[in-house]
């Protein structure tokens, strides 16, 4: 197995310090679902500045990598209205126009006239816009594997994504 970063399997981490507070003050709690849920919101948190740091390199931060990605992701022409992106990240029109506003001042993206409706707009990705999500997309998932790597062996990692999948279906249904 390839572990980059040395892990030590049964240490304590916060997140047994919390349960272990818990069981002071009130030992007739169940906390195993407490220290599932709290090492994956500090898993996102520590993987989240991670890839804002990644980003930051690169001029943007993780919103702004959000849009360039979803532009990405529609496939040629690289084009969605704001009303699409609004509704794939999950953002208020405000949140969006904020984030198109300084894409559009960074030459990432253009907005221009809807052909097929006067009142709405098109969002499409620059070249300069496709080549910084190439590299950004690279760099993210070369941390995100590295973080892998580092604590789990490949049948651990695919065993892992297969309960968090289960998990998110719980936890969305």
């Amino acid at each position: 197995m390839d572990r980059t970063t040395p892990v030590r399997p049964g240490s304590p981490d916060p997140v047994d310090l919390v349960v272990e507070q818990w069981a002071q003050v009130r030992p007739d709690l169940e906390t195993g679902a407490m220290a599932v849920f709290g090492r994956l919101h500090r898993i996102a948190d520590a993987m989240g500045a991670r890839m804002q740091a990644v980003y930051g390199r690169l001029g943007i931060g993780r919103g702004e990598f959000d849009v360039l990605a979803a532009l990405r992701r529609a496939g040629e022409p690289h084009v969605l209205s704001p009303r699409e992106l609004t509704a794939t990240l999950m953002l208020t029109t405000g949140g969006m126009t904020g984030r198109l506003d300084k894409l559009e001042r960074a030459g990432y993206v253009t907005r221009s006239p809807d052909p097929r409706d006067r009142r709405g707009l098109r969002v499409t990705l620059t070249p300069a816009g496709l080549e910084l999500v190439e590299e950004a997309v690279g760099a993210g998932l070369a941390v995100q594997r590295q973080v892998l790597a580092a604590a789990l062996a490949p049948d651990e990692a695919a065993e892992l994504d297969r309960l968090l999948r289960l998990l998110l279906a719980s936890a969305a249904g």
